[in-house]
Protein backbone atom coordinates (compact mmCIF):
# COMPACT_ATOMS: atom_id res chain seq x y z
CA UNK A 1 0.00 0.00 0.00
CA UNK A 2 2.77 2.58 0.67
CA UNK A 3 4.24 1.53 -2.46
CA UNK A 4 0.90 3.02 -4.10
CA UNK A 5 0.96 5.66 -2.39
CA UNK A 6 4.51 6.80 -3.44
CA UNK A 7 3.88 5.96 -7.16
CA UNK A 8 0.52 8.25 -6.76
CA UNK A 9 2.42 10.86 -5.43
CA UNK A 10 5.24 10.98 -7.71
CA UNK A 11 2.50 10.60 -10.40
CA UNK A 12 0.81 13.66 -8.71
CA UNK A 13 3.93 15.78 -9.24
CA UNK A 14 4.79 14.73 -12.57
CA UNK A 15 1.04 16.18 -13.74
CA UNK A 16 1.66 19.13 -12.29
CA UNK A 17 4.95 19.87 -13.00
CA UNK A 18 3.86 19.67 -16.50
CA UNK A 19 0.53 21.04 -16.55
CA UNK A 20 2.87 24.15 -14.65
CA UNK A 21 5.61 24.27 -17.85
CA UNK A 22 3.47 23.54 -20.25
CA UNK A 23 2.44 26.68 -21.53
CA UNK A 24 6.09 27.89 -21.40
CA UNK A 25 7.07 25.27 -23.80
CA UNK A 26 4.70 25.50 -26.20
CA UNK A 27 5.48 29.30 -26.22
CA UNK A 28 8.78 28.52 -26.81
CA UNK A 29 7.95 26.06 -29.48
CA UNK A 30 5.99 28.52 -31.46
CA UNK A 31 8.64 31.38 -31.01
CA UNK A 32 11.17 29.02 -32.85
CA UNK A 33 8.41 28.09 -35.62
CA UNK A 34 7.84 32.17 -35.97
CA UNK A 35 11.55 32.61 -36.25
CA UNK A 36 12.35 29.71 -38.85
CA UNK A 37 9.25 31.11 -41.00
CA UNK A 38 10.19 34.87 -40.70
CA UNK A 39 14.11 33.77 -41.88
CA UNK A 40 12.35 31.56 -44.74
CA UNK A 41 10.29 34.88 -46.06
CA UNK A 42 14.10 37.00 -45.45
CA UNK A 43 15.72 34.94 -47.39
CA UNK A 44 13.14 34.48 -50.46
CA UNK A 45 12.44 38.00 -50.75
CA UNK A 46 16.23 39.14 -49.74
CA UNK A 47 14.74 41.71 -47.20
CA UNK A 48 14.49 42.19 -43.04
CA UNK A 49 11.20 40.72 -42.26
CA UNK A 50 9.96 42.68 -38.88
CA UNK A 51 6.19 41.72 -37.46
CA UNK A 52 3.97 43.69 -35.30
CA UNK A 53 1.63 41.66 -34.11
CA UNK A 54 -0.55 42.07 -30.99
CA UNK A 55 -2.77 39.04 -30.54
CA UNK A 56 -3.99 37.76 -27.16
CA UNK A 57 -1.30 35.10 -25.97
CA UNK A 58 -0.75 32.67 -23.04
CA UNK A 59 2.78 34.52 -21.88
CA UNK A 60 3.19 33.22 -18.20
CA UNK A 61 4.07 29.90 -16.42
CA UNK A 62 0.58 29.89 -15.04
CA UNK A 63 -0.79 30.23 -18.59
CA UNK A 64 -2.30 33.68 -18.01
CA UNK A 65 -3.71 35.56 -21.18
CA UNK A 66 -1.95 39.34 -21.80
CA UNK A 67 -3.59 41.30 -24.59
CA UNK A 68 -1.28 43.95 -26.46
CA UNK A 69 -1.55 46.95 -27.97
CA UNK A 70 1.09 49.28 -29.82
CA UNK A 71 3.20 51.12 -27.31
CA UNK A 72 6.72 52.91 -26.73
CA UNK A 73 8.50 49.18 -26.18
CA UNK A 74 6.75 48.19 -29.93
CA UNK A 75 8.06 51.59 -31.51
CA UNK A 76 11.96 50.92 -29.57
CA UNK A 77 12.21 47.19 -30.90
CA UNK A 78 10.74 48.38 -34.32
CA UNK A 79 13.16 51.01 -34.50
CA UNK A 80 16.67 48.88 -33.14
CA UNK A 81 15.51 46.39 -35.74
CA UNK A 82 15.80 49.25 -38.70
CA UNK A 83 18.52 50.71 -37.28
CA UNK A 84 20.46 47.34 -37.75
CA UNK A 85 19.21 46.93 -40.96
CA UNK A 86 21.83 48.43 -44.01
CA UNK A 87 19.85 51.23 -46.17
CA UNK A 88 20.00 49.32 -49.33
CA UNK A 89 18.10 46.38 -47.94
CA UNK A 90 14.25 46.08 -48.42
CA UNK A 91 11.61 45.85 -45.24
CA UNK A 92 8.72 43.81 -45.19
CA UNK A 93 6.86 44.61 -42.17
CA UNK A 94 3.97 42.29 -41.25
CA UNK A 95 1.06 44.44 -39.20
CA UNK A 96 -1.53 42.60 -37.44
CA UNK A 97 -3.23 45.27 -34.71
CA UNK A 98 -5.75 47.38 -33.44
CA UNK A 99 -3.43 50.48 -32.80
CA UNK A 100 -2.28 51.93 -29.71
CA UNK A 101 -0.14 55.17 -28.69
CA UNK A 102 0.09 57.71 -31.52
CA UNK A 103 3.80 58.84 -30.43
CA UNK A 104 5.17 54.87 -31.06
CA UNK A 105 3.19 54.82 -34.41
CA UNK A 106 4.70 58.23 -35.54
CA UNK A 107 8.15 57.23 -34.66
CA UNK A 108 7.88 53.65 -36.58
CA UNK A 109 6.34 55.49 -39.50
CA UNK A 110 8.62 58.32 -40.12
CA UNK A 111 12.00 56.01 -39.70
CA UNK A 112 9.80 53.52 -42.27
CA UNK A 113 9.13 57.04 -44.81
CA UNK A 114 13.06 57.64 -44.21
CA UNK A 115 14.12 54.85 -45.89
CA UNK A 116 15.77 54.22 -49.07
CA UNK A 117 15.59 50.82 -50.46
CA UNK A 118 11.78 49.23 -50.46
CA UNK A 119 9.14 49.37 -47.67
CA UNK A 120 6.75 46.93 -48.07
CA UNK A 121 3.60 46.86 -45.25
CA UNK A 122 1.92 43.52 -45.22
CA UNK A 123 -1.77 43.49 -43.76
CA UNK A 124 -3.29 40.12 -43.38
CA UNK A 125 -5.88 40.82 -41.69
CA UNK A 126 -6.00 44.29 -40.24
CA UNK A 127 -4.31 47.39 -39.50
CA UNK A 128 -6.00 49.59 -37.54
CA UNK A 129 -5.14 53.27 -36.32
CA UNK A 130 -1.70 53.43 -35.40
CA UNK A 131 -1.08 50.59 -37.91
CA UNK A 132 -2.68 52.40 -40.95
CA UNK A 133 -0.41 55.06 -40.12
CA UNK A 134 2.63 52.54 -40.20
CA UNK A 135 1.32 51.45 -43.33
CA UNK A 136 1.41 54.96 -45.15
CA UNK A 137 5.02 54.87 -44.79
CA UNK A 138 5.27 51.57 -47.30
CA UNK A 139 6.34 52.11 -50.97
CA UNK A 140 3.72 49.57 -51.26
CA UNK A 141 0.98 47.77 -49.14
CA UNK A 142 -0.21 44.20 -49.71
CA UNK A 143 -3.41 43.53 -48.17
CA UNK A 144 -5.65 40.29 -48.05
CA UNK A 145 -8.48 40.74 -50.17
CA UNK A 146 -10.75 41.20 -47.33
CA UNK A 147 -8.17 42.66 -44.79
CA UNK A 148 -9.15 46.81 -43.44
CA UNK A 149 -7.14 49.89 -42.66
CA UNK A 150 -8.92 52.07 -40.47
CA UNK A 151 -9.03 56.05 -39.83
CA UNK A 152 -6.21 57.87 -38.27
CA UNK A 153 -8.15 60.61 -36.45
CA UNK A 154 -6.63 61.25 -32.90
CA UNK A 155 -8.54 59.91 -29.78
CA UNK A 156 -8.20 61.92 -26.59
CA UNK A 157 -8.78 59.13 -24.18
CA UNK A 158 -11.66 57.54 -25.59
CA UNK A 159 -13.44 60.72 -27.17
CA UNK A 160 -12.59 61.35 -30.85
CA UNK A 161 -10.93 64.94 -31.00
CA UNK A 162 -13.66 65.74 -34.42
CA UNK A 163 -16.10 65.20 -32.51
CA UNK A 164 -15.38 67.79 -29.64
CA UNK A 165 -14.11 70.14 -31.90
CA UNK A 166 -18.08 69.87 -32.94
CA UNK A 167 -19.24 71.00 -29.78
CA UNK A 168 -18.54 74.39 -30.77
CA UNK A 169 -20.78 74.50 -33.14
CA UNK A 170 -23.78 73.26 -31.29
CA UNK A 171 -22.96 75.26 -28.37
CA UNK A 172 -22.32 79.14 -27.42
CA UNK A 173 -19.23 79.70 -26.26
CA UNK A 174 -20.62 80.73 -22.77
CA UNK A 175 -22.60 77.58 -22.46
CA UNK A 176 -19.61 75.47 -22.88
CA UNK A 177 -17.44 74.91 -19.59
CA UNK A 178 -13.83 75.45 -19.25
CA UNK A 179 -12.46 72.08 -19.29
CA UNK A 180 -14.35 71.61 -22.68
CA UNK A 181 -13.09 74.56 -24.30
CA UNK A 182 -9.56 73.50 -23.21
CA UNK A 183 -10.50 70.13 -24.44
CA UNK A 184 -11.62 71.63 -27.99
CA UNK A 185 -8.37 73.20 -27.98
CA UNK A 186 -6.28 70.08 -27.58
CA UNK A 187 -8.50 68.15 -30.02
CA UNK A 188 -7.94 71.00 -32.94
CA UNK A 189 -4.08 70.86 -32.37
CA UNK A 190 -4.56 66.72 -32.39
CA UNK A 191 -6.11 66.98 -35.74
CA UNK A 192 -4.10 69.49 -37.11
CA UNK A 193 -1.11 67.75 -36.08
CA UNK A 194 -2.03 63.96 -37.34
CA UNK A 195 -3.10 65.55 -40.53
CA UNK A 196 0.33 66.90 -41.02
CA UNK A 197 2.09 63.53 -40.19
CA UNK A 198 0.15 61.59 -42.56
CA UNK A 199 0.92 64.02 -45.17
CA UNK A 200 4.64 64.60 -44.43
CA UNK A 201 5.01 60.62 -44.75
CA UNK A 202 2.98 60.09 -47.82
CA UNK A 203 5.00 62.84 -49.69
CA UNK A 204 8.34 60.86 -48.38
CA UNK A 205 6.76 58.11 -50.23
CA UNK A 206 6.15 59.78 -53.51
CA UNK A 207 2.44 60.95 -53.36
CA UNK A 208 2.50 64.72 -54.91
CA UNK A 209 1.46 67.13 -52.69
CA UNK A 210 -2.03 67.46 -53.30
CA UNK A 211 -2.90 63.43 -53.39
CA UNK A 212 -0.52 63.57 -49.69
CA UNK A 213 -3.09 66.43 -48.59
CA UNK A 214 -6.32 64.70 -49.58
CA UNK A 215 -5.41 61.18 -48.57
CA UNK A 216 -4.32 62.52 -45.04
CA UNK A 217 -7.77 64.71 -44.48
CA UNK A 218 -9.83 61.45 -45.70
CA UNK A 219 -8.07 59.36 -42.68
CA UNK A 220 -7.15 61.97 -40.01
CA UNK A 221 -10.34 64.33 -39.82
CA UNK A 222 -12.66 62.30 -38.19
CA UNK A 223 -15.05 61.68 -40.79
CA UNK A 224 -15.88 57.81 -40.03
CA UNK A 225 -15.79 55.98 -36.78
CA UNK A 226 -12.55 55.66 -35.64
CA UNK A 227 -13.43 51.69 -35.50
CA UNK A 228 -14.28 52.02 -39.18
CA UNK A 229 -12.66 49.11 -41.35
CA UNK A 230 -11.30 50.86 -44.83
CA UNK A 231 -11.40 48.29 -47.65
CA UNK A 232 -8.92 46.65 -50.27
CA UNK A 233 -10.91 48.91 -52.57
CA UNK A 234 -11.93 51.68 -50.44
CA UNK A 235 -8.17 52.24 -49.94
CA UNK A 236 -7.57 52.00 -53.59
CA UNK A 237 -10.02 55.02 -54.59
CA UNK A 238 -8.16 57.06 -51.77
CA UNK A 239 -5.32 56.55 -53.94
CA UNK A 240 -2.87 54.47 -51.96
CA UNK A 241 -0.57 52.17 -53.57
CA UNK A 242 -2.35 48.71 -52.73
CA UNK A 243 -1.81 44.74 -54.52
CA UNK A 244 -3.69 41.90 -52.98
CA UNK A 245 -0.40 39.51 -53.36
CA UNK A 246 0.14 37.74 -49.99
CA UNK A 247 2.99 35.44 -49.73
CA UNK A 248 1.44 32.44 -48.30
CA UNK A 249 4.06 32.26 -45.78
CA UNK A 250 2.65 35.23 -44.34
CA UNK A 251 -0.42 33.13 -43.58
CA UNK A 252 1.36 30.68 -42.21
CA UNK A 253 3.20 32.81 -39.78
CA UNK A 254 -0.01 34.28 -38.55
CA UNK A 255 -1.39 30.65 -37.58
CA UNK A 256 1.26 30.39 -35.32
CA UNK A 257 0.17 33.44 -33.21
CA UNK A 258 -3.18 31.09 -31.48
CA UNK A 259 -5.49 33.08 -29.71
CA UNK A 260 -6.92 31.12 -26.86
CA UNK A 261 -10.54 31.64 -26.11
CA UNK A 262 -12.69 29.37 -23.56
CA UNK A 263 -14.67 27.57 -25.68
CA UNK A 264 -13.81 27.11 -29.42
CA UNK A 265 -15.61 29.29 -31.55
CA UNK A 266 -14.65 28.53 -34.86
CA UNK A 267 -14.09 25.00 -36.42
CA UNK A 268 -13.91 23.68 -39.67
CA UNK A 269 -11.65 20.54 -41.71
CA UNK A 270 -8.27 22.75 -42.25
CA UNK A 271 -7.75 20.71 -45.43
CA UNK A 272 -8.07 22.21 -48.91
CA UNK A 273 -10.45 20.57 -51.16
CA UNK A 274 -9.90 20.18 -54.85
CA UNK A 275 -13.04 20.96 -56.81
CA UNK A 276 -16.72 21.89 -55.81
CA UNK A 277 -18.68 18.72 -54.86
CA UNK A 278 -14.88 16.37 -53.60
CA UNK A 279 -15.58 17.66 -50.29
CA UNK A 280 -13.72 14.12 -49.05
CA UNK A 281 -10.95 13.73 -51.39
CA UNK A 282 -8.49 15.14 -49.05
CA UNK A 283 -9.85 13.23 -45.82
CA UNK A 284 -9.32 9.19 -44.99
CA UNK A 285 -12.16 7.24 -44.02
CA UNK A 286 -11.50 4.31 -41.42
CA UNK A 287 -12.87 1.22 -42.92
Amino acid sequence: MHLVDTIVGQLFWIIFFIMLFYPYFKSQSLEGNRIRLIRDLEKKNSSRVITLIHRQETKSLFGFFSMRFLDIEDSEAILRAIRITPEDMPIDMIIHTPGGVALAATQIANALADRKAKVRVIVPHYAMSGGTLIALAADEIIMDDYAVLGPIDPQLGSEPAASIVKIKELKEIKDISDETLIKIDVSQKALKQMHATAKSILIKKGYDEDTADRIAKELSSGKWTHDYPITVNQAKELGLKISTDVPKEVYALMELYPQPTATQSVNYIPLPYNRPGDTHSNTKRDT
